[in-house]
C-alpha cells in the first residue's frame, strides 16, 4: 500500500489496542503503542532507502528482504527494544506483540497489491502478488480516517470503533478476493478469442468498477485491455521479439533486476543508427498504451551496452534519462 494508507493503518492498530487491558490501562503504554505500531506500519518499506544506490538495485530488493520472514521479526524487535530504552517500565511483551501485529499487517496487504512481496523469504524467493486490492484503496483509507476522527471526538470508546472497523476491513478484503476470482473467470467467457491455454489475469484500479486486464497467449504474446462496468475492452496487443540483442541484454545488472522482479516482461528490439535498443516492458502497468515500468538499453553492433535505465518513467522523458550526460 502506499505511505499514507501504512501510516492510517498504523494508528488504526493503536487504537484497536486498547481492547488489551495492558495498554488501555496505561497513558504511557498506549502513547508507546502507538510509536510502535506506526513505526511498524512504515518500517518494511525503509528499503525506499535503497534508490540512493541505484534504480537497479532498488528493483531488485524493493519489497523483498525487507517484508521476508526474519524481517518481520527483526523490525519488531528493533522497534520494540527502541521503546523500550525512551519510555518508562513498560508490559514490553504487550507491546510488542502490537508491533508486530502493524509490520505483519503491513506486508498482508502489500502482498494483495500488484507490486507484491517476497514475504515467504527465505524459503523461496517467489514474488507473492495477488492482484486484489490497489496500491491506493480509498475504502481502506477512508474509512480508517472516520474511525481515527470519531476516536479523536471521544464519539464512541476505542474498544468499540476499532474492532468494527476491522471486521469491516476483513469482510471488504474478502469480498475483494472473491471480485477477482469471479471476474477473471467472467472475463475468460466474455473474450471472443479466448483460446485453451490463454491465461487471463485482472490488475485493480483505484476504481473499484474497472479492472486492467492482461492475456499472456500461448504462442508467447499478450493482450492488454480493460474491464469496466462488466463490459470487457482490448486495447493493445503486444508481441514480444526475438533477437541477439535481447539475448545479450539479460546479463546487464538492470535488465537482471527487471526480470527478478517482473513475470510479465516482454522485450521489444529497434534498430538504430550504429546499434539498438532493447526495451523490456511490464505489461501490468498500462496507462494510454504507455508501459511506464521499463528497462531500456542502448547497445551498439556488438551489443556493447551505452547508455540504461530501469525503473518507471513516461515516453516523453526516457530520452532525457538516456541521454548520456544523465545514463
Amino acid at each position: 500500500m502506499d505511505t499514507g494508507t501504512h501510516l492510517v493503518i498504523g494508528l488504526g492498530l493503536a487504537g484497536l489496542a486498547q481492547v488489551d487491558p495492558a495498554i488501555a490501562g496505561s497513558t504511557a503504554a498506549t502513547v508507546a503503542v502507538m510509536l510502535g505500531t506506526v513505526l511498524g506500519s512504515q518500517a518494511p518499506d525503509a528499503d525506499g532507502l535503497l534508490r540512493f544506490r541505484g534504480n537497479a538495485i532498488y528493483v531488485r530488493n524493493h519489497r523483498g528482504t525487507s517484508h521476508s520472514l526474519p524481517a518481520l521479526v527483526l523490525w519488531s524487535i528493533l522497534i520494540t527494544g527502541a521503546i523500550g530504552l525512551i519510555f518508562p517500565p513498560l508490559p514490553l511483551w504487550h507491546v510488542g506483540l502490537w508491533v508486530l501485529g502493524a509490520v505483519a499487517f503491513h506486508v498482508f496487504t502489500d502482498m494483495f497489491n500488484t507490486y507484491g512481496t517476497q514475504a515467504a523469504k527465505p524459503f523461496t524467493d517467489k514474488w507473492i502478488a495477488w492482484n486484489i486490492i490497489h496500491i491506493f484503496d480509498p475504502f481502506i483509507f477512508f474509512t480508517h480516517l472516520a474511525a481515527l476522527a470519531l476516536w479523536a471526538l471521544h464519539a464512541a470508546p476505542p474498544q468499540t470503533i476499532f474492532p468494527v472497523l476491522y471486521g469491516l476491513i476483513a469482510a471488504y478484503y474478502a469480498f475483494r478476493t472473491l471480485q477477482h476470482f469471479s471476474l477473471e473467470k467472467y472475463a475468460a467467457a466474455q473474450d471472443t478469442d479466448f483460446h485453451e491455454g490463454d491465461r487471463i489475469h485482472l490488475f485493480p484500479t483505484v476504481n473499484y468498477t474497472a479492472w486492467n486486464v492482461v492475456k499472456r497467449r500461448t504462442d508467447g504474446t499478450f493482450v492488454v485491455g480493460d474491464l469496466r462496468g462488466g463490459k470487457l475492452r482490448w486495447i493493445d496487443k503486444i508481441a514480444c521479439d526475438s533477437h541477439p540483442a535481447i539475448e545479450a541484454s539479460k546479463a546487464h545488472p538492470d535488465v537482471a533486476a527487471f526480470l527478478y522482479f517482473s513475470s510479465y516482461a516482454c522485450a521489444q528490439v529497434r534498430e538504430r543508427p550504429g546499434g539498438y535498443e532493447v526495451r523490456w516492458i511490464d505489461v501490468r502497468y498500462q496507462y494510454r498504451k504507455q508501459y511506464p515500468f521499463i528497462a531500456v538499453l542502448r547497445m551498439d553492433e556488438d551489443y556493447k551496452v551505452l547508455y540504461s535505465y530501469v525503473g518507471w518513467v513516461s515516453d516523453s522523458r526516457l530520452e532525457k534519462k538516456l541521454r548520456p550526460d544523465t545514463a
